[in-house]
């Protein structure tokens, strides 16, 4: 490749040393059709000997595609960048996107304003399609995506008005139901009975199926309101929903913390109740990220592969923006009972350049026990 020594390579110097016509060289460096294979490599190898770069805004006006995708978090930018839940899901985003050439841009949601400015931004025609997650029950952010007629993949089953109507939306979940189940079965199985729960915020839905999940095994109906606390899915939170549990239950003898961060502050506060882990309380968390190793006692939790999570989501956005019609209508998505994976991707034949779209469908990841010296 020649080193610039002059104004910037032009798509015309670039049809001149292939020789071809500039419209053949959009075509090829817009990843058009219709070109011979002979043709495109003499026109790759002008751009390589040129150097050029095509221009981003040019390229955007005939593929109608930015490059970009816009991935938004429901939360303060400072519960993002103290739960590690977060960043382990953005790594497995990042590096599938960066693998497919295309750019993230991260947006929080600090205050009810901000869903004014990310309305905007997304019906702007400045991202190619939308990653959403930590979604509460009365979020506008997929309405916004509807509107804009963005492609949106949502991380957690969607728990909002209006989405369990076709075409459903695609969406990355783990089994939650499933690993509370199999956290509340193993304290039963150790000869716990008085079982407690912390949960997050019950207006998600991943807070939801836990708590679904732990009333199941109980097999109760309803949770004991004695024995259940909120912790909003924080280690503060969790803290202060010990303390209540102990408070109106002092004779429980374990507790499901749905979420690792809030086991973690849930052990600070029996620490300092003086109740000894798991002698007299055993504690399960959920999730499997650092902070379970690292708490004292190492704490026995339900693993989510969080990173795989993640790139799950970004190959299912990218899939369904390669199957999105020129149009622009949206892709279908098959009804709730015709579609679903569990723990892989169905995105049609494996390789295949252009999956089938009736293929797109939610994936479940499985959920599993690890269990530590907590209980």
């Amino acid at each position: 490749m020649s080193e610039p020594s002059g104004p910037r390579p032009t798509l015309e110097a670039v049809a001149a040393l292939a020789g071809v016509s500039r419209a053949t060289v959009s075509r090829v460096v817009n990843g058009g059709r219709g070109v011979r294979e002979p043709v495109q490599e003499r026109v790759r190898q002008a751009v390589h000997e040129l150097g050029y770069v095509p221009n981003s805004a040019a390229r955007t006006l005939v593929t109608r595609r930015t490059g970009a995708v816009a991935v938004i978090i429901a939360e303060p930018e400072t519960r993002v960048f103290t739960d590690p839940f977060f960043g382990r899901q953005l790594r497995g985003i990042s590096r599938e996107l960066a693998a497919a050439d295309t750019q993230l841009l991260l947006m929080f949601v600090e205050h009810r304003a901000d869903y004014d400015r990310i309305g905007r931004y997304l019906s702007g025609g400045h991202v190619d399609g939308a990653l959403m997650f930590s979604l509460h029950r009365d979020d506008p952010l997929p309405a916004m995506a509807d509107r804009a007629g963005l492609p949106t993949v949502y991380g957690g089953r969607p728990g909002w008005a209006g989405a369990d109507r076709a075409p459903r939306p695609l969406y990355v979940d783990t089994d939650n139901r499933d690993g509370a189940r199999q956290a509340v079965r193993h304290l039963l199985g150790r000869g716990r009975r008085r079982i407690a729960v912390i949960t997050g915020p019950l207006d998600q839905t991943s807070a939801l199926d836990r708590l679904d999940g732990y009333r199941e095994a109980l097999g109760v109906p309803a949770a004991d309101p004695r024995l259940l606390a909120d912790g909003g899915f924080t280690a503060s939170g969790g803290e202060r929903a010990m303390a209540r549990l102990l408070d109106s239950a002092p004779d429980l003898d374990a507790v499901f913390a749905c979420s690792d961060l809030m086991a973690s502050g849930a052990l600070r506060t029996l620490r300092a109740r003086g109740r000894r882990v798991p002698d007299e309380v055993a504690v399960v968390g959920y999730d499997d990220l650092e902070p379970a190793a690292w708490a004292d006692p190492p704490l026995t939790t339900v693993r989510q592969d969080v990173e795989e999570m993640g790139r799950l989501m970004a190959r299912l956005l990218l899939r369904l923006l390669e199957v999105r019609r020129a149009d622009g209508t949206p892709v279908p998505v098959p009804a709730p009972g015709t579609g679903g994976a569990r723990g892989t991707e169905a995105t049609g034949t494996a390789g295949a350049r252009h999956p089938n779209p009736m293929q797109l469908a939610p994936v479940i990841t499985e959920a599993r026990l690890v269990v530590r010296e907590s209980t």
